[in-house]
C-alpha cells in the first residue's frame, strides 16, 4: 500500500496481541507508518473501539480521511467469543484482579446454563465493571476502584443480539456473543454467573466481528512489521 493510500484513508484489521493495550497498537502502527512507509508525523490515526489489554482479537485501525468513520464503525455489532469461569467473582470481572468470593456450583447443570442464556437475550440493564475506563465525576471508574473507593454506578442499556454456549466443561462455560455498542462481556459473565445464584468471572475473551469485518482477515502487528521491510 502506497503513502498517498494510507492518507487518502484505509481501515487496517488488526489481530491485537494478549496484554497490548489498543492505545500501544496505534502507536506501533503509527510508529511504523512513519519510520517505514514514510508518513508524516502528524497524519491522522485511531481505533474504532476500544479492546481490553487481556483480550484479543479484531481491532480496526483508521488512517487518513478514514478517521471521520470512527464513530460509525464503532456503532457496529460485536460479536465476542471466550470463556466464563462458574463459581468464583473478581472486582474487575475478569483476570486483572484476583478472586475475591466462591461460591457453590453444585447446583448448576447444562440445563441451567441453556436456561439462564435466555434472559439475557434482547435489550438487557448492564453495569459496566468498576474496573472500566468510564468517567463517574470527571475521574475514570477504575481509577475510583485502584483508590479502594465505593461509587454508585448507574446502569445502562445494551442489547445481546446472540448468545450460545459453545462448550461446557465445568467450571468453565465457552460461549459466542453478538451485542451492540457498550456492551461490557465481563458484566455479562458477573451477572451470568449472578442469575444462577452462584458467581462467575471472565477469563478468556476475543473479539471476533466488528459490523461486516472478521478477524480472520485481520492480520498480526508483527507479521505487518515484517511485510514493510
Amino acid at each position: 500500500m502506497t503513502l498517498e493510500e494510507y492518507l487518502e484513508g484505509q481501515v487496517l484489521l488488526i489481530d491485537k496481541p494478549l496484554k497490548w493495550s489498543s492505545f500501544q497498537a496505534v502507536n506501533k502502527l503509527k510508529y511504523l507508518l512513519i519510520n517505514k512507509v514514510g508518513l508524516p508525523k502528524k497524519f491522522k490515526i485511531g481505533h474504532a473501539g476500544t479492546l481490553d489489554p487481556l483480550a484479543t482479537g479484531l481491532l480496526l485501525i483508521c488512517t487518513g480521511k478514514f478517521t471521520k468513520r470512527i464513530a460509525e464503525l464503532q456503532g457496529q455489532p460485536k460479536e465476542y467469543t471466550g470463556t466464563f469461569y462458574i463459581g468464583a467473582t473478581t472486582p474487575s470481572y475478569d483476570l486483572e484482579t484476583e478472586i475475591d468470593h466462591t461460591f457453590p456450583t453444585e447446583h448448576i447443570n447444562e440445563a441451567l446454563i441453556h436456561e439462564t442464556v435466555k434472559d439475557f437475550l434482547g435489550e438487557i440493564d448492564q453495569k459496566p465493571p468498576i474496573f472500566s475506563a468510564i468517567k463517574k465525576d470527571g475521574v475514570r471508574l477504575y481509577e475510583h476502584a485502584r483508590a479502594g473507593e465505593s461509587v454508585e454506578i448507574e446502569s445502562r442499556k445494551t442489547t445481546i443480539h446472540e448468545f450460545e454456549i459453545t462448550r461446557i466443561a465445568l467450571p468453565e462455560v465457552d460461549f459466542r456473543v453478538v451485542c451492540s455498542k457498550g456492551t461490557y462481556i465481563r458484566s455479562l459473565a458477573y451477572d451470568f454467573g449472578k442469575a444462577m445464584k452462584s458467581g462467575s468471572h471472565l477469563t478468556v475473551l476475543r473479539r471476533t466481528k466488528i459490523g461486516n469485518f472478521d478477524v480472520k482477515d485481520a492480520f498480526d502487528i508483527t507479521l505487518f512489521e515484517e511485510s514493510l521491510k
